[in-house]
């Protein structure tokens, strides 16, 4: 099965020193993340029932947006996929335990949801793996950047959880920790705000705001800037 991809928001597509970090649009691309997904959230998460043809997919894939982190040989690393609010979040659904009751969920334009985060348990070397998740989340902000998104909900291992608040990004918890089934592992829900990432870091990591603002275009371009206020300014974009 191939679900289509969303039209309806910018795509983006940078280099990140040895990768490519870029939207999901083709069935090659597609079906890699679909086997990533099994093999993570299958195979070795336990979060979802395992599937004959090793691949992982649901309805949200219908409107979801998925961007990835590619080797130069085209072999896809790490992703994530983002729902915007167009369609159901799964914290709407699936993961509705994580929120404390009487929570009303966010379903402005300019809030998404991100799932599916992943990075291939192939890679068995800390520091790339570091680096690729660093990719992944470059391409969660700046997908955030062009398509004006502010805030993000997440839904992720507690321990998780504490090491984005530590990279600099200013993830609070909704919701308690809940173990939920199958895994039995303590999962969290939280929100992410663009904007006071943006300011945070201005003062206390600004070398890692410039870093994740700064990108080089397929072309050859270098574009900086591109922090949650980009939209309003009168710089190049990147499709």
């Amino acid at each position: 099965m191939q679900f289509p991809v969303s039209s309806e928001h910018k795509a983006i597509a940078f280099h990140e020193g040895e990768f490519l970090v870029k939207t999901l649009t083709d069935d090659a691309d597609l079906q890699q993340a679909y086997r990533l997904r099994h093999r993570v959230f299958a195979e070795t998460l336990g979060w979802v029932p395992s599937a004959e043809d090793g691949t992982e997919m649901d309805m949200y894939d219908l409107w979801g947006v998925t961007v990835g982190v590619f080797a130069r040989d085209g072999v896809l690393l790490g992703m994530a996929r983002l729902l915007p609010p167009s369609g159901k979040f799964m914290l709407e659904n699936e993961f509705g335990a994580l929120l404390p009751r009487g929570y009303a969920i966010r379903k402005e334009p300019d809030t998404a949801e991100i799932t599916r985060l992943a990075v291939s348990p192939d890679i068995h070397d800390a520091r790339r793996s570091s680096r690729i998740l660093l990719g992944v989340l470059k391409g969660i902000y700046q997908w955030a950047v062009d398509n004006e998104i502010r805030y993000y909900y997440l839904e992720v291992e507690q321990r998780f959880l504490r090491a984005l608040r530590m990279l600099g990004f200013p993830c609070e918890p909704i919701g308690p920790v809940v173990n939920l089934s199958p895994a039995d592992v303590g999962v969290v829900a939280g929100i992410y705000d663009m904007v006071r990432f943006d300011e945070e870091n201005r003062y206390k990591r600004p070398a890692f705001l410039e870093w994740i603002s700064t990108l080089a275009t397929p072309t050859g371009t270098l574009v900086t800037g591109r922090t949650s206020t980009f939209s309003h300014r009168p710089v190049p974009a990147l499709a």
